[in-house]
């Protein structure tokens, strides 16, 4: 029972791997050095080869600043990558899971974006990876799910969680956050755990939001990790989206609804997630930072 994971150097493959380790499942967790999925032809090939019984596509254009100035070179990895991925694992007849986000969703609203509500982007990322999730169900939607997911952060790599923990121990003026943007931080291994639990469950193919539960603004986030880090939440100090010169428009609400949840209970509220990953979040930051 093979699992192939894409993306395998990012937050979400770095915990699949450990997900999937310590419940002995066989799996490969790939880059992008070890398969471009840009490629048709290289992607039917290395995964006849491979011929797992499970494809997690956590492989993403994820700067969405970049997205903006470079949106071919996004759509080839969010949309026509997604899609090449899924005629392969349809070819082997594996399983396929497409990771996607919240950014499909306008995010012009006051309540939480259900399955079904209708995916209208605001930003190049957005716009590709809603064009993933209709170019992966297109092709092979009889054994695929799409899980939606936000505001991932972990120790690994690059994210909020860890660029607030640096400025908690680095800084000592104030730290503005934005308080006018609405969402869900999720911990990359609980999204691991809902990912791997759903395969093996058997739940029924299609789109399912996966974020923690509860809802924050980036300054409420902010002042979390502040506390967790033992540094003065005073010095967060509220700001509006206005007051930040970007050229995305980011969703100002973007909670996902979790109705489409009733063969697993909803993943738990983010706050006791972020205080359960704290420990190792502190512990790489300052381990970042001795050795940079």
């Amino acid at each position: 029972m093979t699992w192939l994971v894409m993306g395998g150097n990012g937050q979400l493959g770095k915990a699949l791997s450990v997900v999937l380790g310590n419940r002995g499942i066989d799996f490969r967790a790939w880059g992008s050095e070890d398969l471009d999925i840009r490629s048709a032809l290289k992607s039917a090939d290395r995964i006849r080869e491979l011929r797992p019984l499970v494809i997690v596509n956590s492989a993403a254009w994820t700067d969405v600043e970049g997205a903006e100035s470079n949106p071919d070179r996004a759509r080839a990895v969010n949309t026509v990558g997604a899609s090449n991925l899924a005629a392969a694992a349809k070819a082997v007849g594996a399983i396929f899971v497409q990771i996607s986000t919240d950014y499909v969703f306008s995010g012009a609203a006051n309540r939480p974006w259900q399955e079904d509500a209708l995916c209208v982007p605001s930003s190049v990322y957005g716009a590709t990876k809603a064009a993933g999730e209709v170019a992966v169900m297109n092709e092979y939607a009889e054994h695929t799910y799409i899980f939606r997911t936000a505001w991932l952060f972990s120790q690994w790599g690059k994210n909020f969680a860890k660029t607030m923990t640096r400025l908690a121990f680095s800084e000592k003026g104030e730290v503005a956050v934005v308080r006018d943007q609405v969402g869900q931080p999720t911990w990359a291994m609980d999204l691991a755990v809902r990912i791997v639990d759903s395969v093996l469950e058997g739940l029924p193919f299609g789109i399912y939001h996966a974020t923690n539960s509860g809802e924050a603004s980036w300054f409420d986030f902010a002042r979390k990790v502040f506390e967790l880090s033992g540094a003065s939440v005073s010095r967060v100090v509220p700001i509006t989206s206005n007051q930040i010169l970007s050229p995305v428009k980011r969703p100002m609400y973007s909670v996902l609804g979790h109705d489409k949840w009733t063969d697993l209970p909803p993943m738990r509220n983010w706050e006791s997630a972020l205080k359960e990953s704290m420990p190792d979040i502190l512990e790489i930051v300052k381990k970042e930072d001795s050795n940079a």
